[in-house]
C-alpha cells in the first residue's frame, strides 16, 4: 500500500503470515514419531513443573477464579487443585503453574521462549471441551489430540523465534505464546481458516508486553505469570472468533502507520528460516536438572563439576571467570543487590555461586533465606562474565543450537581449576537418551512431593504406557490430578 492509499477503506487480503498460520493449523498432518515422543515427555515434564510450583504460595494465590466465587462447575480443571474454571481463567492458571519456577522447556534463537507455556491454553480448552462432550454424550479430545496441538503451538512459536527478535524492540517473548495459543485454541474450538486468521489478527493488534519485568532494575514475579496471561488472552480471542463471530483485521501486521510492523517492529516484516512442520518439538530444549534461566544451564553444570574443588576454598578465591553467549551476557549478567526470587533466577552469577558453594541448585535456593548467605554475594563480586564468540556462533547454528558456557576459578596463591566448558545441556536433543530418565525421575519426584502417594502412583501407572496414555480422554487424564 502506498502512502497516498492510507485513507482508502478498501479492505486488503489478509497478511500472508496470518494465512500461513491458519493453513498450517487447519491442514498440516503431524507424522513425526520423534515429535510425538518428545511432546509426550514435554507434557509430563510440564505437569511436573506445575506440581512443583504448588509448594509456592505466591503461585497458588493466582490459581483460582479471577474474582472470589466465580467458579464454573463442570469447567476446566486446574491440576493439583479443586478449581473448576471457565477456560479463559483456567488457561491463565495452568500457564502460570507450568511457568512459575522457570523449569519447563525452552527454545533459544533470535527470540527466546518456552513453548510448553502454550499448554495453559491447550489443556484448559481441551478439558473444557472434553467435559462438555461428556455431559452431552459425545466424545472429547484425547491426550494424543493435546500432543498434536502442542506440536503445532511449539512450531508456530519456535519458527517465529528463529529469525524475529522481539526482545530487540523491548517486547517480551510471551507475544509468541499468545500468537500460537490463539491459533490452536481457535482450531480446537472448531474454528475454520477464516476464524483462525481473524483470531490471529486480534492477537497481533494486542501488540506486546514490555520486557520490563524481566530485567534489572525492575525484575519481578510478573515474569512467572506473564505466559499464563498470554494464554488467557489467546483463549479470549479464540472464543470471540468462533462463538461470537468478531470481525478480523486483515492488515493487522502490514497496515501503514497503524499495523504491528510500523508500530512495534521498526517497519520490518517478519522473516522465516523454514516452513512450519514439527522441527521445534523435535529440537526443543527440555529443562531437566536445574530451575534456571536456560542460557545458564550449562554454566550450572560446569559449577556442579567444580564444586568439589572449590567449596572448601571459598575464601581463597581471587576471581571466577565465566564465558557465555551474547544472549547470556545481555539477559542474565547482573551485578548489585538482587531484590527477589525472580531477580535471582535470572542472574548467571547467582546461578553459578549456589552450586559452587552447596553443590546443588533447586527452586528453594532462590528464596530469601538462602540468598541471605553472605558467601553468595561474596562470590558474585569475584565473577567476571564475558561473551565467548564461539558460543554465540554455535548458539545460532541451525544444526547445533548449542548453549555453551565455561567456568574457571582462580585462587589467590596463583593456582586455578581447569577450565570446564560444556556446549549443550542435558536437555538438548543430542543428549535425549541421557536426559529422559532424569526427566522421568523429575516428574515422579514432583508428583510424590505434592500429591498423596496413592494418587501419584495412579498417575505414574497411567503415564507408563505411551499408547494407553495417548488414547486416554483429556478429561480423564486431568481428573487424575484433581485434589
Amino acid at each position: 500500500m502506498s502512502a497516498h492509499d492510507i485513507r482508502s477503506a478498501v479492505r486488503p487480503d489478509p497478511d500472508q503470515p496470518m494465512v500461513d498460520i491458519a493453513n498450517y493449523v487447519a491442514d498440516y498432518r503431524v507424522d513425526s514419531t520423534e515429535a510425538y515422543d518428545t511432546a509426550r515427555y514435554m507434557l509430563l515434564d510440564s505437569l511436573g513443573c506445575a506440581m512443583l510450583a504448588m509448594k509456592f504460595p505466591e503461585c497458588v494465590k493466582h490459581l483460582g477464579p479471577l474474582v472470589p466465587g466465580a467458579d464454573l462447575p463442570g469447567g476446566a480443571r486446574v491440576p493439583g487443585t479443586s478449581h473448576q474454571l471457565d477456560p479463559v481463567q483456567a488457561a491463565f492458571a495452568i500457564g502460570t503453574q507450568v511457568r512459575w519456577l522457570d523449569f519447563n522447556d525452552t527454545w533459544l534463537a533470535a527470540e527466546w521462549g518456552h513453548p510448553s507455556d502454550n499448554l495453559g491454553a491447550i489443556l484448559a480448552v481441551a478439558d473444557y471441551l472434553g467435559r462438555k462432550a461428556e455431559r452431552e454424550g459425545g466424545k472429547g479430545p484425547t491426550v494424543r489430540d493435546v500432543l498434536t496441538w502442542a506440536i503445532k503451538a511449539h512450531e508456530i512459536q519456535g519458527c517465529y523465534a528463529l529469525k524475529n527478535s522481539f526482545n530487540r524492540v523491548g517486547q517480551d517473548h510471551v507475544i509468541l505464546v499468545r500468537l500460537a495459543s490463539t491459533a490452536v485454541a481457535t482450531a480446537m474450538l472448531g474454528g475454520d481458516k477464516e476464524q483462525i486468521t481473524t483470531a490471529v489478527s486480534h492477537s497481533w493488534i494486542d501488540n506486546g508486553a514490555l520486557r520490563t519485568y524481566r530485567h534489572a532494575p525492575n525484575t519481578g514475579p510478573r515474569k512467572s505469570w506473564a505466559a499464563g496471561d498470554a494464554c488467557r488472552r489467546a483463549v479470549t480471542h479464540a472464543i470471540n472468533a468462533v462463538y461470537r463471530g468478531v470481525v478480523g483485521y486483515p492488515s493487522a501486521l502490514s497496515a501503514k502507520t497503524w499495523g504491528y510492523y510500523d508500530v512495534a517492529f521498526k517497519g520490518n516484516a517478519f522473516t522465516f528460516e523454514r516452513p512450519f512442520g514439527s522441527y521445534v518439538m523435535e529440537n526443543v530444549l527440555l529443562k531437566i536438572s536445574y530451575p534456571a534461566e536456560f542460557h545458564a544451564q550449562t554454566a550450572v553444570e560446569c559449577a556442579m563439576q567444580l564444586h568439589g574443588q572449590v567449596a572448601g576454598r571459598l575464601d581463597d578465591i581471587e576471581k571466577i571467570v565465566i564465558e557465555t553467549q551474547e544472549a547470556g551476557v545481555r539477559i542474565i549478567d547482573k551485578t548489585g543487590p538482587l531484590a527477589n526470587y525472580a531477580d535471582r533466577d535470572h542472574c548467571i552469577q547467582y546461578m553459578v555461586a549456589v552450586p559452587l558453594i552447596f553443590g546443588r541448585l533447586t527452586a528453594d535456593d532462590y528464596n530469601d533465606d538462602v540468598a541471605a548467605d553472605p558467601r553468595i554475594d561474596a562470590l558474585r563480586n569475584k565473577m567476571q562474565v564475558s561473551e565467548n564468540p564461539r558460543f554465540t556462533t554455535d548458539y545460532f547454528d541451525a544444526e547445533k543450537r548449542y548453549i555453551g558456557n565455561a567456568i574457571q576459578v582462580f585462587f589467590k596463591d596463583g593456582s586455578s581449576t581447569e577450565k570446564v566448558s560444556i556446549d549443550f545441556p542435558i536437555g538438548h536433543r543430542r543428549r535425549r537418551a541421557e536426559g529422559i530418565p532424569v526427566l522421568l525421575k523429575k516428574f515422579e519426584g514432583a508428583l510424590k512431593g505434592y500429591l498423596p502417594q496413592h494418587q501419584a502412583a495412579r498417575i505414574l501407572a497411567a503415564t507408563a504406557d505411551p499408547a494407553r496414555l495417548d488414547a486416554m480422554p483429556v478429561s480423564q487424564f486431568l481428573g487424575l490430578f484433581t485434589v
